[in-house]
């Protein structure tokens, strides 16, 4: 097989004289853009937004597409289900189970 620096000599990092290649650390993501607890509740929010007003249309108007209903009815519910696998994942992290997930 043909190496891929045999074919491209531009690809990938250029190594010290033959040695292998230093992976870089990354820097750690701010608190703000790891924690899902902002993205669940606004989701939830409007998925019950959606639910109410799609109830009240539903109740005021009569015979409807009642498939919005029970799917916006969904979205709340397993928006409330996300909020408690979350929960769920934390409270394991603190304890140090070892099948958590770290960073929640």
């Amino acid at each position: 097989m043909v190496e891929a620096r045999e074919r491209d000599p531009d690809f990938g990092p250029e190594r010290p004289a033959g040695g292998p290649v230093e992976p870089r650390a990354l820097p750690s993501l701010p608190r703000a853009l790891v924690n899902p607890d902002p993205v669940v509740a606004v989701g939830s929010a409007a998925w019950f937004v959606v639910f109410c007003v799609l109830l009240v249309t539903q109740v005021l108007l009569g015979d409807g597409p009642t498939v919005w209903l029970w799917t916006a009815l969904a979205g709340w519910v397993l928006g409330g289900i996300g909020f408690l696998v979350i929960r769920w994942q934390r409270s394991a992290a603190r304890r140090g189970s070892r099948g958590a997930q770290q960073g929640l």
